[in-house]
């Protein structure tokens, strides 16, 4: 299964192409969104060799990647579902790492979440995934309310090697998931 576009009530989650570099370019150009990630905007060339690091992850697992969202036509941010990377996130089989990253105009309107909640729908239902599990710096009150939001629970505090490292960074990372029957349980409880 190659990455389907996926619809939410606001959203239109797009598999990311090379037609959308210019969108993560400006994306990555606001330091206020980059402040939990790099703290700094990053370059053109950088965000040029993330780009191409993000599209070779859909073709890692079959279905999982990064999508672009745009409401009303308009380009918001992109979401992502893909399989781990690091050995301390355990194995590949059966289980993605779940992020997202927004315009700064597009904060605090439910937005996150709602892409979000499609991708955990996505590798649930569609790709029968039994761990999603998402990170963020431990003072990110923002990503962490988020993750809360669609129902994953935390899971442990750890500590990442920064080389240049950001306010905050002294407080480690979190990691937050949710596996398949922990959201079945939440899909019967919506209808029930």
């Amino acid at each position: 299964m190659s990455q389907p576009i996926l619809r939410t009530d606001r959203i239109e989650l797009v598999p990311l192409c090379d037609e959308h570099l210019e969108l993560e370019i400006e994306l990555d150009a606001d330091p206020e969104v980059m402040r939990y990630l790099t703290g700094r905007a990053r370059s053109r060339e950088e965000v040029e060799d993330l780009h191409r690091q993000r599209l070779a992850a859909a073709g890692r697992v079959a279905g999982l990647g990064f999508w672009v969202g745009f409401v009303d036509g308009q380009f918001v941010g992109w979401w992502l579902l893909e399989p781990p990377t690091r050995d301390d996130q355990g194995p590949v089989e059966g289980q993605a790492e779940l992020g997202y990253r927004l315009l700064r105009r597009y904060w605090r309107q439910g937005l996150a979440s709602e892409g979000a909640r499609e991708l955990l729908r996505h590798g649930f239902e569609d790709l029968r995934l039994t761990r999603v599990f998402a990170e963020t710096m431990a003072v990110n009150t923002a990503s962490r309310a988020t993750m809360t939001a669609i129902g994953m629970r935390y899971v442990r505090t750890f500590h990442a090697d920064w080389e240049e490292p950001l306010p905050g960074s002294d407080l480690g990372e979190v990691e937050y998931a949710i596996n398949r029957e922990q959201w079945l349980a939440s899909q019967a409880a919506k209808l029930g």
